[in-house]
Order: C-alpha cells, then sequence, then structure tokens
C-alpha cells in the first residue's frame, strides 16, 4: 500500500470523522448503546441466569463484545449507501486521489468507533465486576481478535452499503441477516435452553464460535457443549480461520462492488 493511497485515505477518514463533531448524536452507537446492553442485560438477566464456573456478568460480556461489533457493520453501510444516493462519491472521483482511498477512508474511520465501542464495554465491564483469568497474552490475543473481527465487520458493511440501491435498505436487509445471528447463538443464554433444531443453529453458527473463543481467551465462563462440531470444539483457531477469510471475502468483495458502481 502506497504512502499516497494512506494519505488520500486519512484524509477522508478525517471527513467522516467531521460529521462526528458536526452531528454528535451519531457518537451513541459506539458510546451510550453499548454501555446500556452491558447494564441492562446484566442487571435484568443475569439474577435468572445460572452459569457454570463464573457469574452470568462474566459470561455476557464476551456476547455483548462481539454482537456490538457485528450490528456495527451497518454504520459504514448506511454512510456509504447515503454518499451514493447524494452523489458524493461522484464528486470524489473528479479529485486527484486513488480509487481505493476512498474505502480505505471509511474503513479507517470506523475503525476508531470500534476501538472506541471495544474501550467502553470493557471498561464499564470491569466496573460492574467482569475480570479476567487469563494470562496477558492471552487476553491480548482475546482483545486482537475483536480488532479483527470488527475489521471483517465494516467491510461486509462497506460492500453491503455499497450492494443496496438505498440507505433505507440497510437497516432492513442488516437486522434480517445479524439480529438472528447474534440471538440464535450463545451470546446471552447457554443453547442447552434452546429446542434441538435451534441448538443445532448456535452450533455451527459462526457468531457462538467468536463467542467462544472470546470467551475461552478472556478466562471467562464457556457454556456447555450441546452439539459437537469442530468449530465450537475448538473456537480459537476456527474463529481465527473465520475472521480471515471474513477479512479477505469484505475487502474483495466491497472492492469488486465499488469499481462496478463506480464505473457504471
Amino acid at each position: 500500500m502506497s504512502t499516497s493511497v494512506v494519505r488520500d485515505a486519512s484524509v477522508l477518514a478525517r471527513r467522516n470523522l467531521e460529521h462526528i463533531r458536526q452531528i454528535p448524536e451519531k457518537l451513541t452507537n459506539v458510546t451510550v448503546q453499548p454501555l446500556m446492553f452491558v447494564l441492562l442485560f446484566s442487571y435484568v438477566f443475569g439474577g435468572a441466569i445460572r452459569v457454570e464456573g463464573g457469574t452470568y456478568k462474566e459470561f455476557l460480556l464476551g456476547g455483548i463484545l462481539i454482537q456490538t461489533l457485528a450490528f456495527a457493520m451497518m454504520q459504514p453501510a448506511t454512510s456509504i449507501a447515503t454518499d451514493l444516493q447524494e452523489g458524493v462519491i461522484d464528486r470524489f472521483r473528479s479529485l486527484p486521489t486513488r480509487r481505493s482511498a476512498y474505502l480505505l477512508g471509511h474503513y479507517f474511520a470506523e475503525m476508531i468507533g470500534s476501538i472506541v465501542t471495544i474501550a467502553i464495554l470493557c471498561g464499564t465491564g470491569l466496573l460492574i465486576g467482569w475480570r479476567t483469568s487469563a494470562s496477558i497474552l492471552s487476553v491480548a490475543q482475546g482483545i486482537l481478535l475483536l480488532l479483527v473481527f470488527a475489521t471483517a465487520m465494516i467491510w461486509l458493511g462497506l460492500w453491503l452499503g455499497i450492494f443496496v440501491r438505498s440507505p433505507d435498505a440497510v437497516m432492513g436487509i442488516g437486522f434480517i441477516i445479524v439480529f438472528p445471528a447474534t440471538f440464535v447463538s450463545n451470546a446471552f443464554v447457554p443453547p442447552s435452553s434452546m429446542p434441538g433444531a435451534l441448538q443445532w443453529f448456535a452450533a455451527v453458527n459462526p457468531v457462538s464460535v467468536f463467542i467462544s473463543a472470546v470467551r475461552e481467551l478472556f478466562g471467562n465462563p464457556l457454556t456447555p457443549v450441546t452439539k459437537h462440531v469442530w468449530p465450537i470444539d475448538h473456537p480459537v483457531p476456527a474463529a481465527w480461520i473465520y475472521s480471515v477469510a471474513l477479512v479477505v471475502l469484505g475487502v474483495v468483495s466491497a472492492q469488486r462492488q465499488y469499481k462496478h458502481r463506480t464505473t457504471e
């Protein structure tokens, strides 16, 4: 990646971040919303769900982290769909910037938001009693896995924003994909409480694998495995395989779709 592309992408990322200064309400997705999720789920469900080997608060945080980062894909999708609809990208194409800098600038800006989200969730978790019982290296690997997962979600969000024809379509399509994937998983309750068919879905669901990997790396309690498949039995290596595959899929798909939409 040339320095000129990085420089152009940094300028475009600053443009996206300037929107936050003008419309501070956009920060609610990475500040207030994650905070509310942690507090509400901890104190609403915390007394009703028993977790083996730890507390529900320790069990919860891995699920909230992955769920929040997964839903965050809709923010870049909405932003890029809005730019396409309003003709902003056509104006950028008339400037002496590299074609790839536009998407990279969105990625830089959204990644900053994801880092803030992870920090807020972990900080809130510490305040309410969440703790890690793993080594520093294991926790560091867990944070790195979250960052790679966030990267995958951002690039998939960018692809979605280019694929749809209007910003209004982003929310509907995003919820259809992300909502069942995050809730029919081991994020908030042990899959053993679900009907048999949903237990199988939760077992093969990549979201469950990511959540189990984060919990294992942080030394937090895991859910008993009721349906044995290789990814859920070996969540850490499986999560890294999924992460790399999703990043490659997202980057390649977003770049190809962007080239297609901007050369019509």
